[in-house]
């Protein structure tokens, strides 16, 4: 089964400074029937005007996985850490027993992201951040695994979850496969470009709610970039 939820349809605001829209519901975005996908709790698609962004302001027991369309986003937090993230790489914070942090926008240029929360196999823990370059060449016709809360996936950064977040970049009429155990839940969003998968049509923005499917055909009708999390 897969569910198209377009661009246009999703939540959206305008804060000034920000234009958001969200998969899920989130902050004064309410639907019933998107609260969350499996353990995938928000996927928010996020455009931050320059030398603007977050500012401090806390988390606890959530996975945050921030996926870097456009230009770079700067991490700072209440554990000492810090840094910057540019396009096509990837950071994570598993905020744990509870972390302070801002993300802002220090260039010249306005900043996309997709900012993905995902609940945690398990609470209590002390909070945590890493970031990782990903350059977009080393995924050209494949997945790659990203954030995994599994120890097979030893590339990829840790997350307290039963999840994956993998991203793949597709010339125009490649195709490729995503097997999974068809229990499983994905949630996937073109970055760029047109996708069908199985079929189904995906343009930049749109998400698609997959379930009860054991592989996934993902053909690209024009140069694409895809993000999917893949959970329980």
């Amino acid at each position: 089964m897969i569910e198209l939820r377009t661009r246009n349809e999703l939540g959206h605001a305008r804060h000034g400074w920000l234009d958001t829209r969200h998969h899920f519901s989130f902050a004064n975005y309410h639907d019933s029937q998107r609260v969350h996908w499996g353990d995938l709790r928000v996927w928010n698609d996020d455009t931050i005007a320059p030398q603007t962004g977050f500012p401090a302001h806390s988390h606890r027991e959530m996975e945050i996985i921030t996926y870097v369309r456009k230009g770079a986003i700067t991490h700072q937090d209440s554990l000492g850490n810090s840094g910057r993230t540019e396009a096509g790489d990837v950071q994570v914070m598993s905020a744990g027993t509870g972390i302070t942090h801002s993300e802002q926008n220090l260039e010249d240029t306005e900043t996309q992201i997709f900012q993905i929360w995902i609940i945690p196999n398990a609470t209590g823990l002390p909070p945590t951040w890493g970031s990782k370059p990903f350059p977009k060449a080393s995924r050209d016709g494949h997945f790659e695994v990203l954030a995994s809360g599994y120890p097979e996936d030893t590339d990829a950064l840790a997350i307290q979850a039963d999840a994956r977040v993998v991203a793949a970049t597709l010339s125009h009429g490649q195709d490729i496969e995503y097997v999974l155990n068809p229990t499983r839940k994905v949630y996937l969003v073109p970055a760029k470009g047109r996708v069908r998968v199985n079929g189904v049509l995906a343009e930049t923005g749109d998400g698609l709610a997959i379930s009860d499917e054991a592989r996934l055909s993902v053909v690209a009708e024009s140069d694409s970039e895809i993000v999917l999390v893949e959970t329980v």
